[in-house]
């Protein structure tokens, strides 16, 4: 393992911009979402430790935004969808002082991304949801900015391009299980780690067997036992497809090679990952389920935020059981293995296919394991991918745009052949 390229996150080293003095200024990119909304409330409560500069959402939710915007008095506001620009100049004027300068609104596909690699900015908190954080990611990078990295999906899609442009340090996971490993291995050098272990909550059809899963509602899948989130992740932690792209990047953010990562069914959601050193030691990281804390770490690291989360109350029993994985039920991370090992855009296939069969199952044109089933072929029909120092922004793009014209063509073709058997 020494002799491994240096991992992309290590709890060892610490990327440190100098930004002015003063609370650390930062961007939360997906302001109105779970993670954002809830770096917000940590902000909020730390004003000696953290100020916020400039907000980005799509712009579904103009209201919260304006709120959002005023109450951190940011200089800049950002929204993906341009028809939502007015609503959102009259929400802000609404909430504003007469006379009071509003902050500037930037607009557009490419808004986030302006933001991400603006200056004056020491950390870029990524939570937005799904590939299209990858554009933002690279921007905060190559901007010389410490990129929190709540948004998976970009290290899967874009793995050797975000590798390329990262400085030692400059990445902080805020997944809880990322979190979770980034703190345990804070505990040893690389050359002791034997093994990482990845939770999971199993989700709300653990015990399942896949005949079982074969009826299962969009509702049932969006009843998640332990964490609230939005519906795509939320459908992602039902069919475990969370877990495989959590092993990706896990291998992707410490260089452990795949056979040295395992995933194992922890219902409770307290532990949050662990690091298993040569030794015999495992270290795991707990807290009760709040990802208050990840965001913390993300945003704090290498110092620690007093009470960011709530802990454990030790003078209260309590159970923690942890089971192996069904991976027949559960395809999904064995999937996601196969095609980290492939590389190059087959991540990005996977990632692309997946989105798209989830937009299917809540649209009621795929059943549950309908999902897997359609990802599965889209993967195998992929071919080789581009891999390696070729790959290119333009290379993912045109794999993600093949993946979903391919996935929707199969969910088609499903849903025609269950018409037909219907009548």
């Amino acid at each position: 393992m020494s002799d491994s390229p240096a991992p992309l996150a290590d709890p060892h080293l610490v990327y440190d911009p100098v930004v002015g003095d003063g609370p650390k200024a930062l961007v939360i990119l997906g302001s109105t979402g779970s993670i954002g909304t809830q770096a917000i409330d940590l902000v909020l409560r730390n004003p000696d430790r953290f100020r916020v500069t400039a907000l980005s959402a799509n712009g579904g939710r103009v209201g919260l935004l304006a709120e959002q915007a005023y109450q951190l008095r940011v200089r800049t506001v950002a929204v993906a969808r341009e028809d939502v620009v007015p609503a959102l100049r009259e929400a802000l004027a609404a909430r504003y002082g007469a006379g009071e300068p509003l902050p500037e609104i930037l607009a557009g596909p490419d808004a986030a991304t302006q933001l991400a690699g603006s200056p004056d900015c020491h950390t870029v908190l990524n939570g937005i949801t799904g590939s299209i954080g990858l554009a933002p990611t690279l921007a905060a990078l190559e901007a010389g900015h410490v990129l929190a990295l709540a948004n998976k999906e970009s290290l899967i899609v874009g793995g050797p391009l975000v590798k390329a442009l990262a400085k030692p340090g400059q990445i902080i996971p805020v997944d809880s299980e990322h979190a979770a490993l980034f703190q345990a291995l804070a505990a040893g050098t690389r050359a002791d780690v034997r093994k990482l272990v990845v939770t999971a909550s199993g989700g709300p059809f653990r015990g399942r067997t896949k005949a079982d899963l074969a009826r299962v509602t969009v509702e049932e899948a969006l009843a998640h036992p332990t964490w609230a989130m939005g519906p795509v992740i939320t459908i992602n932690s039902a069919t475990l497809v969370n877990k495989g792209l959590e092993v990706i990047e896990a291998h992707l953010l410490y260089d452990i090679p795949f056979d040295r990562i395992e995933v194992v069914v922890h219902p409770q959601s307290y532990v949050h990952s662990m690091v298993e050193f040569n030794d015999g030691s495992t270290l795991a990281q707990a807290t009760p389920p709040d990802m208050r804390g990840p965001i913390a770490i993300g945003l704090g690291w290498p110092e620690r935020v007093s009470d960011a989360a709530p802990a454990f109350d030790w003078s209260k029993a309590s159970t923690w059981e942890f089971f192996p994985l069904d991976t027949d039920a559960f395809p999904s991370v064995g999937l996601a293995r196969h095609v980290g090992q492939l590389a190059g855009t087959a991540p990005a296939v996977f990632n692309a296919a997946n989105e798209e069969c989830v937009e299917a199952f809540r649209a009621g044109a795929l059943p549950f394991n309908g999902i897997m089933e359609t990802v599965t072929q889209v993967v195998a029909e992929h071919g080789t991918p581009a891999t390696g120092t070729s790959l290119t922004v333009p290379d993912v793009l045109e794999a993600e745009t093949w993946a979903r014209a391919r996935a929707r063509e199969l969910t088609a073709q499903t849903t025609t052949a269950n018409a037909e058997a219907r009548a």
